[in-house]
């Protein structure tokens, strides 16, 4: 019983770590080639982490994975009917993950990581229905390409005492980034909760970028808010413009 523990304990591990990298990817190009915001569709570090890793997907990739597992106790005999609702399963479970993730972030820290709140459908800017199409479309990839070949792998891959290594090695350079991270986010907190603001993430690295280039300075793309200026100065900054742009649409609507 211990041996099996660890042994789900292993892929879960093993999958948290591929979910993380294949999501940064993911997110990686959309944000270069599909993002409205990305108008000069450079490359953005996506997510709040310096390394190449997304735990939300991580954490999706895990429960995709158990969520396949159990089809084979689905009481649905239609087997077209079944995978409707396993699709519509994974990606009502993806949304919540996206929820909660995001309304933490939100509530604990003051800090907006994504905003759909230009999306239809949306919910507090967190989720929307088009993003949910794309979990259930991405459930599908993952069940039908992914799922078959990687139960044989990760059965090989749990056995190996190499993987073991190789997974604590990836989870040990994980935690450090973490708490460098959040340590950032504690900053970003700190901030927002002194000003009585929501901090947009990725609108702040964005602008981080957007000064450097213009000041000729150099960007780091695995450490976007690592800059010669203090985090305050660009957050000020934010602010004023956007304070500026909110006052230049009162005086429209008051002059109309």
């Amino acid at each position: 019983m211990r041996g099996r523990l660890m042994n789900i304990f292993l892929k879960l591990a093993f999958l948290f770590f591929i979910g993380s990298l294949i999501g940064w990817v993911i997110e990686l190009i959309f944000r270069k080639y599909f993002a409205v915001e990305n108008k000069e569709h450079k490359w953005i570090n996506p997510g709040f982490c310096v390394g190449p890793y997304l735990p939300l997907y991580g954490f999706g990739l895990c429960l995709l994975y158990l969520i396949a597992s159990l089809e084979q106790y689905s009481i649905i005999k239609n087997p077209i009917l079944n995978k409707a609702v396993l699709f519509v399963v994974m990606a009502v479970c993806m949304t919540a993950i996206e929820y909660i993730a995001g309304i933490f972030c939100l509530k604990f820290a003051n800090v907006r990581l994504w905003d759909y709140s230009d999306k239809w459908g949306n919910i507090q800017g967190i989720i929307c229905p088009s993003f949910s199409c794309a979990w259930a479309l991405l459930g599908a990839v993952y069940y039908f390409l992914i799922h078959p070949r990687i139960l044989s792998a990760l059965t090989w891959l749990s056995e190996n005492l190499a993987f073991s290594f190789f997974v604590g090695l990836f989870y040990g350079v994980f935690l450090i980034d973490v708490v460098y991270s959040s340590n950032l986010i504690m900053k970003l907190k700190a901030y927002a909760q002194e000003n009585d603001v929501i901090v947009k993430y990725e609108s702040l690295k964005a602008h981080i970028k957007q000064f450097e280039e213009k000041a000729a300075m150099r960007s780091h793309f695995f450490f976007p808010l690592k800059s010669e200026r203090s985090l305050n100065e660009y957050l000020h900054e934010m602010r004023e413009t956007f304070e500026k742009r909110t006052g230049n649409i009162k005086n429209k609507l008051k002059k109309s």
